[in-house]
Parts: C-alpha cells; sequence; structure tokens
C-alpha cells in the first residue's frame, strides 16, 4: 500500500509562488508515476502535471503550462510542484496521485493512490 502526504500549501497574493511537496512510502518510489491535479469548491478534479518514473518526461495542462514545474528526487521518494505566477483561478485543494503503471497522463483514473490534498488559496 502506497501512502501519500502533501505539503506546502497556504494563502498567497497574485503572482506570487508555492512550491508542493507530496512524499511517498510505501513502494520503491521510482516505480511509480506521478501526478498533481486539483479540485475547486464547486468543480471537479483537474489534471494539473504528470511525471514519469525516472523524471525525463512531463505533461502538463495549458491553464498551467510555463507557470508550473513538476519535479521529483527519488532519492528522497518526493515529488514536487513548483507554482509561479499564481493567480485567483489557481486556488484549490491540490492532490498527488500514484500510478503503479508507466505513464505520464492526464487522467485520474490511472491513478492508484491519492493524498489527502493540501488547500492553496490566492488572493486577488
Amino acid at each position: 500500500q502506497v501512502q501519500l502526504v502533501e505539503s506546502g500549501g497556504g494563502l498567497v497574493e497574485a503572482g506570487g509562488s508555492l512550491r508542493l511537496s507530496c512524499a511517498a512510502s510505501g513502494r520503491t518510489f521510482n516505480t511509480l508515476s506521478m501526478a498533481w491535479f486539483r479540485q475547486a469548491p464547486g468543480k471537479g478534479r483537474e489534471f494539473v502535471a504528470a511525471i514519469s518514473r525516472s523524471g525525463s518526461s512531463t505533461y502538463y495542462a495549458d491553464s498551467v503550462k510555463g507557470r508550473f514545474t513538476i519535479s521529483r528526487e527519488n532519492a528522497k521518494n518526493t515529488v514536487y510542484l513548483q507554482m509561479n505566477s499564481l493567480q485567483p483561478e489557481d486556488t484549490a485543494v491540490y492532490y498527488c496521485g500514484a500510478s503503479t503503471r508507466p505513464i505520464t497522463s492526464s487522467q485520474g483514473s490511472l491513478y492508484d493512490y491519492w493524498g489527502q490534498g493540501t488547500q492553496v488559496t490566492v488572493s486577488s
């Protein structure tokens, strides 16, 4: 069983930055494909970014491309989401997901494990 714990959320002004972290345990980290999703109040879960097992391949939603960067440190069992130029529409609970499949995908159904989420609030 894989456990995922997100951290790093908070309140930030528009134009600011935050870095989210997701620490994984329970399985060798470099066998997991990872992703970030988010869910705003009253909306469905939305894909943000994904990264392959080795970190050599990444994939972003158009809404965050050029502003967010996903990365991972396999030695630390951690995936990160660096978020720059934050806007109020980025306000959401951010979740990390892990898949045992070798994917870099935006499909939430392909991820087997999820963290509890971390709140990001961007004020205007």
